[in-house]
């Protein structure tokens, strides 16, 4: 279990118990291998995202030392170029299962970095990843395009897909302005990430028909602003638009439309976004419907469907779905690395200025 009073900020009525958020944590902890890894569920799949969001939960929870052994893990296992594969089998760095090499996959360690830091203060850590952080910046940033979107991956063979997903580049725009705050933090600046955030942003913002249509995704609705690209009065009338299409009252959110499931990674997600738009008392709610996923032992189940013959489905506990609860649950009790993180306290602002000729 846990230690004793490194969850007491993890507490949130209806949501978690003190008892509930050790167990959730705990579990984290067993699904870890050894050397770091954290899959998706042990004989499951490791992706570096999800890898990344799982080690972002433990340092929520105070598990330090086995967050820093899950970014060991990925510097210890990072490419040549700067990349991950998208998937390895059980976190083996030998069975890698898909050698695609996705964009947001890989930019996603500058987020779990810059949370871990903020964590700690670990400036040694700090400088030891820098090297790691740099190398993966600077592989999502060869797939940017003139638009200022990030292309999806580049295949087994190095081609690069340069078709753009909503989603990604978003999480891209967060994990670029984290990048960014770890450069100021070490006085190395740098000036051609500013201005590919910037564009990024500013197509995010301004031009959807650069990237894929995926609106029947609820990421895509929710994600612009999680990943800080849309905020203010367009982030609110952004999430209005389209509540009622992925809410389900006393349920969570659709994954995907119109597919009668819910998941606990995007309702738990949605109340980041809702937390970071101000609106805490909505992002409890949210947090509060999914509570008929929570498994015994403390684990989520991944999704819901919830017409005909209802079912719980996939039959998975995944680390990721806990993981994204407990972020979020983090967020609401003011954890100060996660609020900091999320709320875009000590990240880089002003990027992408709606003028100036940029199209």
């Amino acid at each position: 279990m846990t230690t004793p009073g490194r969850t007491e900020h993890l507490v949130l009525p209806g949501v978690l118990s003190a008892e509930e958020a050790g167990e959730t944590v705990a579990r984290l902890l067993a699904a870890q291998r050894p050397d770091g890894a954290i899959p998706w569920f042990r004989g499951h799949h490791l992706d570096p995202w999800d890898h990344t969001e799982a080690a972002m939960a433990l340092d929520a929870a105070g598990e330090h030392e086995a967050a820093a052994r899950a970014y060991e893990w990925l510097a210890a296992h990072q490419n040549g170029d700067g990349s991950w594969y998208a998937a390895y089998h059980d976190g083996d760095a030998d069975d890698v299962t898909d050698r695609g090499r996705e964009s947001n996959f890989c930019a996603y360690i500058a987020v779990g970095v810059w949370h871990h830091h903020l964590a700690t203060g670990d400036e040694v850590f700090l400088e030891r990843m820098w090297p790691v952080v740099y190398a993966a910046i600077e592989f999502v940033l060869g797939l940017q395009q003139p638009g200022g979107q990030i292309g999806w991956k580049r295949e087994p063979d190095g081609t690069a897909v340069n078709d753009a997903l909503l989603t990604g580049s978003s999480s891209i725009h967060h994990a670029l302005r984290c990048a960014l705050a770890i450069a100021e933090q070490r006085e190395e600046p740098q000036p051609d990430w500013e201005l590919a955030a910037g564009a990024l942003a500013h197509a995010i913002r301004r031009h959807p028909e650069r990237f894929l249509d995926k609106d029947r995704y609820s990421m895509d609705w929710y994600y612009p602003v999680l990943g800080g690209a849309v905020t203010g009065a367009e982030a609110k009338a952004r999430i209005e638009s389209r509540w009622d299409d992925f809410v389900v009252p006393d349920l969570g959110v659709r994954c995907v439309l119109p597919n009668p499931w819910v998941t606990g990674g995007e309702s738990c997600e949605l109340a980041l976004a809702l937390w970071v738009m101000g609106e805490s008392d909505r992002a409890l709610e949210v947090l509060q419907s999914i509570q008929h996923l929570r498994a015994e032992g403390g684990l989520y189940w991944t999704g819901y469907v919830f017409e005909g013959e209802r079912a719980v489905w996939p039959e998975e506990l995944t680390t990721w779905t806990a993981g994204s609860l407990l972020l979020a649950v983090a967020a609401l009790g003011g954890d100060e690395a996660t609020t900091a993180v999320f709320g875009g306290e000590r990240l880089p602002r002003g990027l992408a200025p709606d003028c100036c000729g940029v199209e």
